[in-house]
C-alpha cells in the first residue's frame, strides 16, 4: 500500500485554534462537567426561523443559489444593517453570503495577502486570522493590548506602520472581541482610522458580536473608513443560529468584486434553505436579540462579581459573552497547565489565555453562554479549587 502521507505537502500550518479544540474535546469526555468553553449561545434559534428554513425546503429551494448569495438575503441585510447601525451596502454589488464569517475571513485575507506582506493584529484575539495569514505566507504583527484595558492604541499602531512600511495590507479589527467582551468607542476607532487613512492597509472588521454590546450604542470602524473597510456579520451570535453557517461580507463594490472570485472557488454559494433563513432573521428578527442579551448581561454580572471576589482581575465585558481573567497569585500561572489541573480536579473547563495570543498568557477566557445555575455551580467549584490548592 502507498504511503500517501509522506506526500502531502510539508510545511502545513498549524492552526492556533488547535489548541482551543483539543482541551474542549477533552474535558468534553470527562463526567460532570461545567463548561466555560462553548463559544456560542446556549438558546434556541427563534420558531419563525426555523419555519422559514422549513418552509424553503418544503418549497423546494434545494438548487444553486447565486453564488454571492439569494438577493433576498442580500437585500434582508443591507436594510439590517442600514436600520441597526446605519452602515450602507448596496444588496447587488457590494455583500457576499458566506459559509459564516469563518469563511468571510479566509476569503478576504487570501484576496488581499501576498507572501510577505504584514497583516497588524491586536491580541489577545480568537487566533482564526493568524492560522489564515500564515497559511498565506503573509507575516503577521502582533500588538498586545494587555497593558492598556484590552485596547488598540493609535500610537502603537503607528509604530508597526513606520516600521514595515508598504508591507502592512491588513489591520486585523473585531470589537466586541473575542476573548475580552472589550468594546471601543466610535470616537477611539476614528482615532485608529486615521492612522491607516489613505493608505493602502485594508481594515477587517469582524462584527459578529455587534448585537450583543451592552454598555454603549455599536461603534463600528466602518463609520470612520467605509472606502477601506470589508465588514463582516452574520447569524450564528445573535439569532443562536451556529449551526446555520451564514456569513455576510461588505466592501464597497470593486473589492467586493475580487472577494467574490474567492469565494466562488471555496464554497460556489450557500445551502439555499439556510440562507432563506436567515433572510427572515434579517427581515423578521430585528429585535430577537434583545431577551437573550438581558439574560447574557445578567450572567456577565454573576460571573464578573464571583470571579472577583474569588481574586481573578477581569476587565468588565462590554459586550460577546465572555470574560478574560487573570490567574490569582499563589496559583499555577501557566495557564495551559492550570486548565488542565482545574479540569482534572474540579470539573471546570475554562480556556487557557495563551490561545489567544500575546497578552494572553496568566489568563483564561470563561464563556457565560451557559445557564445561571451552571455558573453558580462553576464559581462554587472554583472557589473550592483556590481553597485547596492556593500557594502549594
Amino acid at each position: 500500500m502507498v504511503d500517501l502521507e509522506k506526500h502531502m505537502k510539508k510545511g502545513l500550518v498549524e492552526r492556533p485554534t488547535g489548541a482551543i479544540l483539543a482541551f474542549a474535546d477533552y474535558t468534553s469526555k470527562m463526567p460532570n462537567m461545567i463548561k466555560f468553553t462553548v463559544g456560542e449561545p446556549d438558546f434556541n434559534t427563534p420558531e419563525h426561523i426555523k419555519k422559514a428554513a422549513e418552509k424553503s425546503i418544503a418549497d423546494n429551494h434545494s438548487h444553486y443559489a447565486p453564488s454571492n448569495g439569494t438577493l433576498g438575503l442580500r437585500k434582508a441585510a443591507s436594510n439590517f444593517l442600514a436600520k441597526k447601525y446605519n452602515q450602507h451596502y448596496d444588496p447587488e454589488t457590494e455583500i457576499v453570503a458566506t459559509n459564516g464569517v469563518t469563511e468571510s475571513i479566509y476569503d478576504m485575507l487570501t484576496a488581499v495577502l501576498n507572501p510577505g506582506d504584514v497583516m497588524v493584529i491586536p491580541t489577545p484575539i480568537f487566533p482564526v486570522y493568524i492560522g489564515d495569514a500564515k497559511s498565506i505566507g503573509a507575516k503577521v504583527v502582533e500588538i498586545d493590548t494587555s497593558k492598556d484595558g484590552f485596547k488598540l492604541k493609535p500610537e502603537k499602531l503607528q509604530r508597526v506602520i513606520d516600521k514595515y512600511g508598504d508591507r502592512v495590507r491588513v489591520l486585523v479589527m473585531t470589537y466586541p472581541t473575542n476573548p475580552t467582551g472589550v468594546m471601543h468607542s466610535q470616537d477611539e476607532l476614528n482615532a485608529i482610522a486615521d492612522v491607516i487613512r489613505d493608505k493602502p492597509i485594508f481594515a477587517l472588521c469582524d462584527e459578529i458580536y455587534s448585537e450583543l454590546n451592552y454598555d454603549q450604542p455599536h461603534a463600528s470602524m466602518e463609520h470612520s473608513l467605509h472606502d477601506q473597510v470589508v465588514l463582516m456579520n452574520g447569524v450564528s451570535k445573535a439569532w443562536a443560529m451556529t449551526g446555520y453557517r451564514i456569513g455576510i461580507m461588505c466592501a464597497p463594490k470593486k473589492i467586493t468584486e475580487q472577494l467574490a472570485k474567492v469565494h466562488q472557488s471555496i464554497t460556489t454559494t450557500e445551502p439555499t434553505p439556510m440562507q432563506d433563513a436567515a433572510e427572515e432573521a434579517f427581515k423578521n428578527g430585528m429585535n430577537d436579540a434583545i431577551p437573550m442579551k438581558k439574560e447574557f448581561q445578567k450572567r456577565r454580572d454573576l460571573l464578573y462579581d464571583g470571579l472577583t471576589k474569588l481574586g481573578f482581575k477581569c476587565v468588565k465585558p462590554q459586550g460577546a459573552f465572555y470574560i478574560f481573567a487573570k490567574i490569582p497569585d499563589g496559583l499555577e500561572q501557566d495557564d495551559t497547565k492550570f486548565n488542565y489541573d482545574l479540569a482534572e480536579k474540579a470539573h471546570v473547563a475554562v480556556t487557557a489565555g495563551s490561545c489567544f495570543a500575546q497578552g494572553g498568557q496568566g489568563y483564561v477566557r470563561l464563556s457565560y453562554a451557559i445557564s445561571m445555575d451552571q455558573i453558580k455551580e462553576g464559581l462554587k467549584r472554583i472557589k473550592k479549587y483556590i481553597e485547596e490548592n492556593k500557594n502549594k
